[in-house]
């Protein structure tokens, strides 16, 4: 039985980091373009047309396709200027809860907002000045990821409140 359960456990591992290595590429991806850009312009007088286009892109991907996990590890920056206060109380595992239910449910919002702004741009038929692709997938992008970062938030802040002892095992 155990050995099914590792079978199934290592392709999920991976599965679950595509959107990291995702990013990852994203990133060297973006490092190349402007290092590319910035000689091409200064050496050659002749700058990467699509460079724009491709910033952001690629930082859209970057920062977005991380958002679930990251938030799903509580890697987020914080600010720990009450931390003593909540820890002296016992509290900090209400408060990190409460937090992670609050945020997750507010990303709803924003997300929604993107998946409209999406479908509006993908009426309009706008595209990307010198990519030509659609702008609407961009904005599904986003929309979907801040969507799932949502979801994990809302199961971090459900994992704090019932399975602590779960999060601090997996180092969550």
């Amino acid at each position: 039985m155990s050995l099914k359960i590792l079978r199934v456990a290592t392709p999920l591992k991976h599965l679950l980091k595509l959107p990291d290595y995702l990013a990852s590429i994203a990133l060297f991806a973006l490092m190349v373009v402007t290092f590319s850009d910035v000689m091409l312009r200064s050496v050659l007088n002749a700058p990467i047309e699509a460079g724009a286009d491709l910033t952001r892109l690629l930082m859209t991907i970057t920062v977005f396709a991380v958002m679930p996990a990251l938030s799903a590890r509580g890697g987020q920056i914080s600010v720990d200027l009450l931390d003593d206060i909540f820890q002296n109380w016992g509290l900090s595992r209400i408060r990190d809860a409460l937090v992670n239910l609050a945020c997750g449910t507010i990303l709803f919002w924003p997300a929604e907002r993107v998946w409209v702004l999406a479908e509006r741009s993908r009426s309009y038929g706008d595209v990307m000045e010198y990519l030509g692709m659609p702008v609407h997938y961009v904005g599904w992008f986003i929309a979907v990821f801040t969507a799932l970062t949502a979801i994990a938030m809302i199961g971090r802040g459900i994992a704090c409140l019932f399975f602590p002892a779960w999060l601090e095992k997996h180092g969550a």
